[in-house]
């Protein structure tokens, strides 16, 4: 069995231990729903949270990846001139 089956095994029985535990808490029922409702806006906001973060990460890896690339065009078009003129030069 591979470690990633196994990790994702013990992370499901966690999860499912630690939810039953809330669920069998001797408190009244209202009050564990509105805990497990508050849990889940928690880990929703925090989603959220890394997910801006990833996007503002990749957007601005995207963005130095156009700067060189548009970088490396202006060089490019700028040599491509020089041998131009220098092949033009030549034939004068």
């Amino acid at each position: 069995m591979s470690s990633g089956k196994v990790l994702l095994g013990v992370l499901a029985g966690a999860a499912a231990g630690a939810l039953l535990g809330i669920l069998f808490a001797p408190e009244k029922g209202s009050d564990t729903r509105k805990k497990i409702s508050k849990k889940g806006e928690d880990y929703a906001e925090s989603l959220k949270v890394k997910f801006n973060e990833f996007l503002d990460t990749i957007t601005e890896k995207f963005d130095n990846v156009k700067d060189d690339v548009s970088d490396f065009a202006d060089k490019a078009q700028a040599k491509a001139e020089d041998y131009k003129n220098a092949a033009k030069n030549a034939t004068v």
